[in-house]
């Protein structure tokens, strides 16, 4: 394993390449659940800066991500290479979660060159990264990138902004653990 300093040109490259990552949060103290989310699409993830990066966060089953940060800020982001040189690289960071309601969505909306469908987009999740690492990889198994599934976008474009707010109020209510998210 290697720390690097910073997300350099290298990092930034591969990271870019992966069309998909893994996000990982835990609550405060020895109790909740730890939770870990694959997370892709192309267009949804940005690195901003040597430490800085952020993902859109796309209404979903549950919303433990969102909950975590709230309590503590931790998170992790994984990148592992299932094709070509083996490689994982983590990010480790203080998160936050923008919600579409918040005026400052439109603003870190405006840092992601070329998103999909942003309709259905819950919160931005930024990351101001303080532990950049990269391991071997060697045991990640070869796998063949078909494309991105659309299924996501399909549902949530038959949903009017109305339909996605009452989503987000009973269905994110309250994270597994019985944190409030989007509780009224």
């Amino acid at each position: 394993m290697k720390v690097h300093e910073r997300i350099d040109t290298r990092l930034r490259e591969f990271i870019a390449a992966q069309p998909m990552f893994f996000v990982a949060t835990a609550p405060s103290g020895p109790g909740g659940h730890v939770n870990m989310s694959p997370k892709g699409m192309a267009g949804t993830f940005v690195v901003l800066g040597d430490h800085r990066v952020a993902y859109l966060d796309y209404h979903g089953s549950g919303a433990e991500t969102i909950a975590h940060l709230d309590d503590n800020g931790r998170i992790t982001l994984m990148f592992c290479a299932f094709q070509g040189p083996p490689n994982i690289v983590r990010l480790h960071g203080r998160g936050r979660a923008v919600p579409v309601t918040e005026p400052e969505f439109a603003e870190l909306l405006r840092l992601f060159p070329a998103p999909p469908d942003t309709h259905g987009v819950r919160s931005i999740i930024e990351v101001t990264v303080d532990r950049v690492s990269d391991s071997c990889g060697y045991a990640v198994p070869l796998m063949s990138y078909e494309g991105d599934r659309d299924l996501l976008l399909r549902s949530h474009g038959r949903r009017s902004d109305a339909d996605l707010a009452e989503y987000r109020r009973v269905k994110n209510a309250v994270s597994i653990d019985g944190r409030p998210i989007f509780a009224p």
